[in-house]
């Protein structure tokens, strides 16, 4: 029954929460603020307040035991329903929103930036959520259900994957909300398994949602910035040099883009 009941929530609830309130932020500001910009409603307050208690539940989990409980209640749920379960399908549904991002494209449905742009954005979310995931892991030490280390809090195949559903959210959500609420679900779908897999507890994987999706929401926030230093001050054209972290293999580097 527990298991069930927060299954749900990561299917159905989280991606709608998530991504229709941004929708609903947009118009908002579109009816009653017209000088405010589609950009500034993205970057509104209000649409951070989701991943931060995605976020704020996983540490709680550390230190209240009525939380910690529900992750000790799915899992034993899980192991009474589905004994022995094994798939590999979320190493690869992880960056499925993300190659959305690019068929669509592809397609010659146009999203909000250029493919050098898109890219930068997307190499440095991952930068930032990497660089704050290996830290989060190796600070937490969290032992995994299946007892294979202790890098378990939080989840980094769900916070990958949410990092490039929020992507997907960026740069098609104004086109259509549909497209946030499928990238979310199949985000939702990857930390489902990481569950079904015994890799993660539930609140691993809340709270990975939660990193990924802030992290995409910082790399958009901070990109213009970073874009128009090393641009020499013209942020607004579609020329110029773009430096973004990364992390890859447990290095840490950095990424040139040129935008021709």
């Amino acid at each position: 029954m527990f298991f069930k009941k927060y299954i749900f929530f990561l299917l159905i609830i989280l991606p709608v929460i998530t991504s229709a309130q941004q929708s609903e932020i947009t118009d908002s500001l579109k009816i009653t603020h017209k000088d405010k910009t589609v950009e500034e409603a993205n970057h509104s307050i209000v649409t951070y307040i989701p991943p931060a208690a995605f976020v704020t539940w996983g540490i709680l989990s550390f230190h209240v035991k009525g939380i910690r409980q529900i992750d000790y209640n799915v899992y034993n749920d899980m192991q009474k329903d589905h004994p022995g379960f094994k798939t590999h399908a979320d190493n690869y549904l992880q960056y499925a929103p993300a190659a959305i991002v690019y068929g669509l494209n592809l397609a010659g449905v146009h999203g909000k930036h250029n493919f050098a742009d898109r890219t930068a954005l997307y190499v440095l979310s991952e930068g930032i959520f990497a660089g704050t995931t290996f830290t989060v892991k190796n600070l937490s030490k969290r032992t995994r259900p299946s007892d294979a280390d202790k890098y378990s809090f939080p989840s980094g195949h769900t916070g990958n994957a949410f990092a490039a559903a929020e992507f997907l959210n960026q740069e098609y959500g104004d086109i259509s909300p549909w497209y946030g609420i499928a990238g979310y679900s199949i985000a939702a779908s990857t930390g489902i398994l990481r569950v079904y897999n015994n890799a993660h507890w539930f609140s691993d994987v809340v709270a990975g949602a939660g990193v990924g999706i802030l992290s995409t929401k910082i790399a958009y926030l901070v990109y213009p910035y970073i874009k128009k230093q090393f641009s020499g001050g013209k942020g607004d054209k579609n020329t110029g040099t773009v430096i973004v972290p990364t992390y890859q293999n447990q290095m840490f580097g950095f990424s040139f883009v040129k935008t021709l």
